[in-house]
This record gives structure tokens, C-alpha cells and sequence, in this order.
């Protein structure tokens, strides 16, 4: 059951994100070309400060997940209720300090920030991006934490790309209608009202055992004060740098940071994604069979790492070539930066590269023990990143994060190795120096090559060519490095096919019968 929702989690998980990506890309350039960069660094900039207002339920959200894990496991109900009782007394009060925030936010924001675009109009965008967050939290925030616990994020996943599909249609027909930007942000917030509607529909027809009337169970999300001081750390890297940019550059160096973090936002979100669907089963094997979840996890997070590295690999290679196409016709800024993707780049190594000890540490509930570290963490990103934008400008905010995450992603491996799984931390980094190795001989090889690329469907083929023949040679030499795992890995995999393939023989055998 647990290796068909990953599946499930995984196939959806991936499917939304390519649906997104497709429609995505139109928005930010329909909003460059028939709104100037400006507005578009303007918007980037509100969705990153909203962002900064999901601190107020990142505590209770994944402290809640934590603590799901194991009555989940043993599927005790009764505890399961009084803990989704405890979140939704915080989720309730979640939406109102947010409803509050927005307003805030709305009034203060249209009076230091400098742009030729009305104020009143600011206002208007900015309470349409931030009220659906309210309501969100406080009417479905804690049923969503049970699908993820449960291993059925693709639930999840399926409403939310639904909703996003339909937003994104909605609004490149009105960009491209050429309609008030306001209109163009009201969309958004009619979809979350969909989505939030939806979400209620579904909980009540398949999870009629919920009773929030139990008392809650408070102890068990105890964790939250620190689980909310890792996620402030997490929401640094994510957000930090616009807003940095925002107050010490202007609007247009902003456009250009976005452009390219969208890019590789989107190796972020497919990542997450893969990780999302394999979480819960790791979750609750830990608190099951510690030497099971030992090999599970050292099977994952080779081939995860392998993923992550692929597809910034091909991230890389075709980053300037796509930003050519994409931001031709859009002349009050230049787009096409050297260092930029090299220096996105080993941001996004360092990031994703430690998600599997982070696994580790999140699923042990370590959040007390280790959330100094990343107060630390948080410190250093940003006195470097506003020390080092006053000199180096863009590169500045990039490199301070890069200070950052090296600190702090090692620190993770060490701790998630040493304290947790009582094992050398050079188990990890050994698998870190092969795929850089790998990476660093790939770039090299490729960079004598003299890609043609001038057209987006060009950019598709070469991504898809690169894919097929860069993943194969990480898997195969993490593989090669580590044959133990990679036995388990494939007996694992036999295992599942044989199980599938023997249900669905019981399935067939039970309707010819019938």
C-alpha cells in the first residue's frame, strides 16, 4: 500500500508540476511585454512577502506531520482526532493573524515602496494574493496535513493542479485581453475559494470517522515553537533575496533575479515532489524498523541525490540558451547573465543535496536539538547577503545565501549521521564529491559542444536528449560505487513488481469467476 502511494504521489506530484511549468511560462512574459518589467518584478515581489505570512502555520504544519506519523502507522484513530484537533485550534487562529497580516501589509507596503504603478492598485493586488491564504488556513490547513501524513499527497496534488490549471487559462486570457492588472489577480483569489471548497467535499464524504470535538492533544504539536524556527530558515533561502533586492536594487534587477528563479524553482519543486511521495513511507517505516528504514533510506537518498544533480545538470545547460527566447522583444533590461546560472546553480546543489538527512531529522523529531543551528543559519544569510548586495549587487544576495548553505547543508549531514544514525557523515559526502565529480566532467564535455537552439521546441529536444543519457550515467555510477545498496534497491523494486503483477492476476481471476 505504502509503495503504491508513493508511486501515485510521485506520477501526480510530477504531472502537476509539468502542467504548471507549461502554463507558468506564458504568465511572467505576457506581464513583461504588455506590462514592462516593472510589474513584474512588483508581483514577484508581493508573492514572496506573502510567502513570509505561511511562518505563521509552518510550526503547527509540520509539527503536526511529525506527530501523524506514527498513530498513522499504527492506525489509531483516536489519537490521530486528538491531534487534528490540537492543529485545528492553531489553524483557526493561523487565519485570522494572517487576515490581519494582509491588510497590514496592504497599507504600509504601496507607501515605501517606489514604482510609477498607482498605489491604490498595489493595495488591490495585494489584498487579492493574500486574503485566499487566510481562508485557506483557517477552513483546510489541517485536513491537507492528513493526506500528506497518510501518504496521499496526490489527493492533494490532483485539487490544487486542477485549481492552478484553471487559474493560469483564466489569466493569460485576460493578459492577453489586456485587461487591469487587478483583474488579473482577482482570478487567483476565485480559484482558492474553488479549491478551499473542494478540499471541504472531499474530507466529508471519505472521512466521516473525523471528530475535531475530542480533546486536543496540544503535547503532541509541542514541538511547533522550533519546528517554526527551521522553517524561517527554509523561508530565507526561498524569499530572502527578492526582498533584499527589492529595498537595495530596484524593480528591474529584481525581473531578472525571477526569471531565473523560476527556472530553477522548477528543479526545486520536481525534487520536492519526488521526495514528497516517498516522505510518509519513510516516516512511518522509522518508527516501525529502524534497520529497514536504514537501507530504504540509503537507497533513496543515493538515487534521489543522482535526480537532483541530472536535472540541474541539464538546468545548466540550457538556462542561457532559454532565456534568449523567452525574454526576446523585452528591451529596459538585459536578461542574459554568464554568472548567474552558475551561481543559481550552486545554490540549488546545496539546498537539495541535504534533503535527505533533513529527512532524517524532521521524521526523529530533533526539531528542538538542532533549531539554534539554523537561527545560525538564518543569521549568517542574511548580514552576508546585505553586506555583499551593496558591492556585488545581484551577485551579492546569491553568494551570501551560497556562505550559508554551505555552513548549514554540512551541518545536516553531520548531525542526521552522527547523532541520529550513529555512522560516518562520510557515508553522505562521499556520495556528494561523486556526483560533483560527475557533474564538473559533464559541464566540461559539453561546453565544447555548439548547441543550435532557436526555438522553444529546440529547448524541449535538447532537454529531453540531455535527460535521457545524463540520469542513466548518474544512476549508473552511484550504482557502480555502491553495489550493496543498489542490490537492495533492485530486489525492492523486483519485489513491488511482483506484488502488483500477483493482485492484478487476483483481480482478473475474480471477474472471470464472476
Amino acid at each position: 500500500m505504502r509503495a503504491k502511494r508513493s508511486i501515485l504521489n510521485l506520477l501526480f506530484g510530477l504531472g502537476s508540476q509539468v502542467i504548471t511549468i507549461i502554463l507558468g511560462f506564458f504568465i511572467p512574459r505576457l506581464i513583461m511585454v504588455n506590462y514592462g518589467s516593472e510589474a513584474n518584478g512588483l508581483i514577484a515581489s508581493i508573492v514572496q512577502i506573502m510567502s513570509y505570512l505561511a511562518l505563521l502555520e509552518a510550526g503547527v504544519g509540520a509539527a503536526s506531520l511529525q506527530a501523524l506519523y506514527k498513530p498513522i502507522a499504527h492506525q489509531d484513530k483516536g489519537h490521530i482526532n486528538s491531534i487534528l484537533a490540537a492543529t485545528s485550534s492553531y489553524y483557526k487562529k493561523t487565519g485570522i493573524y494572517y487576515f490581519f497580516a494582509v491588510l497590514l501589509i496592504a497599507i504600509i507596503y504601496p507607501l515605501v515602496i517606489q514604482s510609477e504603478i498607482s498605489g491604490l492598485s498595489i493595495m488591490f493586488i495585494i489584498l487579492l494574493t493574500g486574503m485566499g491564504g487566510a481562508i485557506n488556513y483557517f477552513y483546510q490547513g489541517k485536513f491537507r496535513i492528513l493526506l500528506i501524513a497518510e501518504g496521499k499527497s496526490y489527493i492533494d496534488t490532483s485539487i490544487v493542479t486542477i485549481a492552478n490549471v484553471l487559474n493560469n487559462v483564466i489569466r493569460i486570457i485576460l493578459l492577453l485581453q489586456g485587461v487591469n492588472i487587478i483583474a488579473v489577480q482577482a482570478s487567483y483569489f476565485v480559484m482558492t475559494l474553488l479549491q478551499i471548497i473542494v478540499f471541504y467535499v472531499y474530507i466529508q464524504k471519505n472521512y466521516k470517522w473525523i471528530d475535531l470535538s475530542l480533546k486536543p492533544d496540544f503535547k503532541a504539536i509541542g514541538q511547533k515553537n522550533s519546528v517554526l524556527i527551521h522553517e524561517i530558515s527554509y523561508l530565507v533561502f526561498r524569499n530572502t533575496d527578492v526582498l533584499i533586492l527589492t529595498i537595495f536594487t530596484n524593480l528591474k534587477i529584481v525581473s531578472i533575479y525571477v526569471m531565473y528563479n523560476m527556472i530553477f524553482t522548477i528543479v526545486d519543486n520536481v525534487v520536492q515532489t519526488v521526495n514528497g511521495s516517498v516522505k510518509a513511507a519513510l516516516g512511518q517505516s522509522f518508527h516501525e524498523n529502524k534497520e529497514k528504514f536504514l537501507k530504504l533510506h540509503d537507497a533513496f537518498e543515493i538515487y534521489f541525490m543522482g535526480l537532483i544533480f541530472a536535472i540541474l545538470t541539464v538546468a545548466y545547460i540550457l538556462v542561457l540558451p532559454f532565456m534568449r527566447l523567452y525574454t526576446a522583444g523585452v528591451n529596459d533590461v538585459n536578461y542574459i547573465n554568464f554568472w548567474l546560472p552558475v551561481l543559481f546553480v550552486a545554490v540549488k546543489l546545496l539546498t537539495n543535496v541535504r534533503t535527505s538527512s533533513n529527512n532524517i531529522i524532521t521524521i526523529a523529531g530533533h526539531f528542538q536539538k538542532t533549531q539554534n543551528r539554523s537561527i545560525l543559519e538564518s543569521a549568517i544569510n542574511l548580514i552576508a547577503s546585505i553586506i555583499l548586495v551593496m558591492f556585488m549587487g545581484i551577485y551579492g544576495v546569491l553568494m551570501g545565501t551560497i556562505v550559508a548553505l554551505l555552513y548549514r547543508s554540512i551541518d545536516i549531514v553531520i548531525y542526521a549521521n552522527k547523532v541520529i544514525l550513529n555512522r560516518s557523515p562520510w557515508v553522505t559526502f562521499k556520495r556528494w564529491l561523486t556526483n560533483v565529480a560527475v557533474f564538473v566532467i559533464i559541464i566540461a564535455i559539453t561546453t565544447t559542444l555548439d548547441l543550435s537552439i532557436t526555438s522553444y521546441i529546440g529547448v524541449l529536444v535538447w532537454g529531453a536528449v540531455l535527460g535521457i543519457v545524463i540520469l542513466p550515467i548518474y544512476f549508473t555510477i552511484s550504482s557502480l560505487m555502491e553495489r550493496s545498496v543498489f542490490l537492495y534497491a533492485f530486489e525492492h523494486f523486483k519485489g513491488y513488481r511482483a506484488r502488483a503483477k500477483s493482485k492484478h492476476k487476483v483481480n482478473s481471476n475474480t471477474k472471470v469467476s464472476v
